[in-house]
């Protein structure tokens, strides 16, 4: 039986290299697999559907599926993941000194849907109490003005929602002072080249989210695996053996920090900082699947809907394709 053509298409991430190179194969297919920065991989996916198999951004995803209008149908494979405590740039001369002074500022955001932004918001709400009305925001391109939502938002009427001037760029606006803070999973321009007047917010970060992570156990997830709807109802078999891949996949890259013999990553203490991450999270402190994700997913989920961005509340199940609920036992 002739195998699948199937093209795939993700960042290059170290669980995904043992795909890229070959090292693990998906079962019955015959893989063209593409790297490509995960702004146009989601852009590619989600407007045109051009991949059989896509990384796509978890918060846009569940936007759509709420909807029925998903493009692909996921996979609890969760390719991208950090705490967004880091992703709050702040005007250092606007009385900021912490997420209280948020309320009523002008903050801009690349995209309101945005996962990193939805976590933003989700432990901002839960931590200090500031809902997303409280916040005035402002929607455009981090670098360049034009970027755009993937799918229709469910704000109420009036939400305090307005978009970058044309040909303004979110780094220029709160270089310029126009803006009081930026979130963004980049880091903008101008925090980058040193402007003396925009900052983290929590300059600390790596404290603030250990401390958030032994409070809440929530390791925010940014990125799922989608398979086509059409290619999916075609080949039912497809999503388990994908889903087995790229797990076989994210073991080889665990396996690879645990070396100490000659270092596969070019960080001198990559094992003691596995040791302080395992002290805090634990030993598989980046799973894939439902069962042992679902804390955080079920948080995820209602931010999505609590911030006008689902139309309704979706549940975990549903989220993902049936034959990857659970793994096999042999």
């Amino acid at each position: 039986m002739a195998k699948l053509n199937l093209t795939v298409a993700t960042w290059d991430y170290d669980r995904v290299r043992p795909l890229v190179d070959g090292r693990v194969r998906i079962e019955g297919c015959d893989v063209n697999y593409i790297v490509m920065p995960v702004e146009e991989c989601f852009h590619r996916a989600y407007f045109h559907s051009e991949f059989d198999v896509a990384e796509i951004g978890l918060s846009p995803y569940l936007i759509a599926l709420s909807r029925g209008i998903a493009p692909y149908v996921a996979l609890p494979v969760f390719l991208s993941r950090m705490f967004r405590h880091s992703a709050i740039y702040i005007r250092t001369d606007r009385g900021i000194n912490g997420p209280a002074d948020l309320r009523g500022k002008r903050v801009g955001v690349p995209e309101y849907q945005m996962s990193a932004v939805l976590w933003a918001r989700g432990f901002l709400k839960d931590e200090y109490g500031i809902s997303a009305a409280d916040i005035q925001w402002v929607q455009g391109g981090l670098e360049a003005h034009g970027r755009k939502d993937k799918f229709p938002l469910n704000l109420p009427e009036g939400f305090p929602l307005a978009w970058a001037p044309e040909g303004k760029s979110l780094a220029t606006l709160l270089a310029d002072g126009e803006l009081d803070a930026v979130i963004s999973a980049r880091a903008p321009s101008c925090y980058a080249s040193g402007n003396p007047f925009v900052a983290r917010m929590f300059p600390d970060y790596r404290a603030e989210e250990k401390s958030y992570y032994r409070r809440t156990g929530l390791f925010p997830i940014m990125h799922a695996l989608g398979i086509r709807n059409e290619l999916h109802a075609q080949q039912p078999w497809l999503a388990a053996s994908v889903m087995k891949a790229f797990t076989e996949a994210k073991r080889i890259a665990d396996a690879d920090l645990q070396e100490v013999t000659a270092l596969k990553i070019g960080l001198p203490w990559v094992g003691a900082e596995l040791e302080s991450t395992q002290a805090v999270m634990g030993q598989d402190f980046w799973p894939y699947g439902i069962s042992s994700n679902r804390k955080t997913l079920e948080a995820m989920l209602r931010y999505s809907f609590e911030q006008g961005l689902a139309v309704r509340e979706l549940k975990v199940e549903e989220v993902f394709v049936a034959s990857t609920h659970e793994a096999v036992h042999v």
